[in-house]
């Protein structure tokens, strides 16, 4: 990137839940530059969306969050809910994967959205009800004006989801958080919405936070990736350095998994041996929380937890383990850029 400063930047994230004994975020650290795309990726349980939803400021309420978080330079971390209030529409949105956990039953969308822009800018009623209906056109949905007078109900799935997208570009923020925003649509609708959303975040200017467990996706729409294991994050750097060359055991691992682009004889697929560690587990680790799925482990990697450290110099490629040398010598699988973890 850039020699300027990052738009956003989090620096050893920790995230515990009290009430509950758990640490699900463990230390994780990105930046995110101003018109950028940046994936986490990880298997269910890995703490991406919790990492997202605590750059939002809507973490648990009785989350306890350490480290740095912060926005142009500003820290958020600590801040009052009234702070994030400030932020939330204005500079900072949120494409959740469930349209309707945002958009209300009791309100058409037209209104939601024109709610939305009032909030932010004042307009009269009239001019805030004519921006919604230009969101709406703008998301691809035909007969916006119509549509703008229906209920969430009576939109389809890939509708509501252009609602919502609608809804979060419709103040033009800098950073849009993406927490898998295509889970509950047909393969077809999923990629109509993301090149929408590419488009659109695209003629903003604002950067990206893309949470998914998709690296087909990744792969088309992201420009750099965090790969979060147990709360920590186990590699990261550029797309196009990553995907073709892991060196972290359990992002190769994710990538030969991936189902070929042609049939081959056998019907099975490579597989990682045995499962995340439930996050009750998470706490009780020592080392390296891979290594007792990696193929690769050594006595170091379950004694002592590796830190992220430069594949090369400079290169923005980062690896947490303590044999990635190792893993550089072995062929790879090419990613072609298709499949889900």
């Amino acid at each position: 990137m850039t020699g300027r400063p990052p738009l956003l930047s989090v620096r050893d994230l920790r995230i515990e839940l009290p009430d509950e004994r758990l640490t699900p975020v463990r230390g994780v650290s990105f930046d995110l530059h101003e018109g950028e795309v940046l994936a986490l990726v990880g298997e269910t349980g890995a703490g991406k969306s919790l990492t997202a939803r605590a750059v939002l400021g809507m973490a648990p309420r009785t989350a306890r969050i350490t480290g740095s978080v912060r926005l142009r330079g500003s820290e958020l971390t600590g801040a009052p809910r009234s702070v994030y209030a400030g932020l939330w529409g204005r500079r900072v949105a949120l494409v959740p994967q469930d349209a309707l956990s945002v958009l209300s039953p009791v309100h058409t969308v037209g209104a939601q959205l024109a709610a939305a822009v009032r909030s932010v800018r004042r307009p009269g009623r009239r001019q805030a009800r004519a921006a919604a209906v230009a969101a709406l056109d703008s998301v691809g949905i035909a007969d916006a004006a119509r549509w703008a007078r229906a209920y969430p109900h009576e939109f389809s799935g890939g509708m509501r989801q252009r609602a919502v997208i609608a809804m979060a570009m419709i103040n033009e923020p800098e950073l849009v958080i993406a927490d898998e925003p295509t889970t509950a649509l047909d393969p077809a609708l999923q990629e109509q919405v993301l090149d929408l959303l590419a488009s659109l975040r695209e003629a903003s200017g604002a950067a990206m936070l893309l949470v998914t467990h998709d690296l087909g996706v990744v792969a088309r729409h992201a420009d750099r990736i965090v790969v979060v294991y147990a709360g920590r994050a186990m590699e990261s750097g550029p797309v196009e350095e990553v995907l073709p060359r892991p060196r972290a055991p359990y992002t190769a691992g994710l990538l030969a998994s991936l189902p070929p682009d042609t049939p081959t004889g056998d019907r099975r697929l490579p597989a990682i041996a045995g499962a995340p560690p439930a996050p009750h587990e998470i706490e009780g680790l020592t080392g390296c929380a891979f290594a007792p799925r990696c193929p690769r482990a050594a006595d170091v990697c379950r004694t002592l937890t590796p830190e992220p450290e430069p594949v090369v110099a400079g290169a923005g490629h980062l690896v947490a383990c303590h044999r990635w040398r190792d893993l550089a010598v072995l062929p790879q699988k090419p990613f072609t850029g298709k499949g889900t973890v």
